[in-house]
């Protein structure tokens, strides 16, 4: 018969080998956290751009303020589901959680197009133009995107393609926010496709390898 001496020995090495973990913080706040590095770039092409245009465009072309806040909130709360998907225990419902402001996005942007005016200070884009939209999209979702996987990988989250697919859906909207901001060109098929794309770009490439990031822990 064993020794329980030795039973609580080993036990008492084992537990002194443990290092203490510390609590995350809950989703909300560290989708905040983030939000916050948004709300810092934004800031900052307000400081060169200026908000005179945006209110410009928004006021005479309401179709445009609707398309920019449901861009805004998309960013919100597809942040908040990857964070909160981060949790164990949490459902995978969660993942519907930006379906609405995503709705009223491509809604609005949709309603846009058949508009028979223009929108004020803008023109409408050639073909060629909305290239630049494009890049501007895929250059601030690279870092957004970045930055909300290394949050995330402390987190480990149990289904690191779905999270890494809100990851790519929140950066992408965050983008397309900022970019409303110096955004000079009306709302048109071809704009619409452009943005459309890099969404697409964003999330396909966040699924691919933001889920192997995610998974690797």
């Amino acid at each position: 018969m064993s020794d329980p001496r030795n039973h609580h020995a080993l036990i008492d090495a084992l537990g002194a080998e443990l290092a203490p973990v510390r609590r995350l913080p809950p989703p909300w706040r560290r989708a905040a956290g983030w939000l916050l590095v948004v709300a810092a770039i934004a800031a900052a092409l307000f400081a060169h751009y200026g908000p005179e245009g945006m209110l410009r465009r928004w006021a005479g072309t309401p179709d445009l303020a609707w398309a920019g806040v449901g861009a805004v909130l998309t960013a919100i709360t597809a942040a908040w589901a990857a964070f909160t998907l981060g949790v164990p225990g949490r459902s995978p419902r969660w993942a519907w959680l930006p379906l609405a402001p995503a709705l009223l996005w491509v809604g609005a942007s949709g309603l846009g197009c058949l508009r028979d005016w223009v929108a004020p200070g803008t023109v409408v884009a050639g073909p060629h133009q909305p290239i630049g939209c494009l890049q501007f999209i895929l250059a601030f979702s690279v870092p957004l995107s970045a930055l909300l996987i290394w949050l995330l990988r402390r987190a480990c989250p149990l289904r690191p393609v779905l999270t890494a697919m809100l990851i790519g859906l929140a950066s992408a909207a965050a983008s397309a926010s900022l970019l409303e901001i110096c955004h000079e060109f009306d709302a048109a098929a071809s704009d619409l496709l452009t943005h459309a794309l890099a969404v697409v770009l964003v999330i396909g490439i966040n699924a691919a390898m933001g889920g192997r990031l995610l998974q690797s822990r």
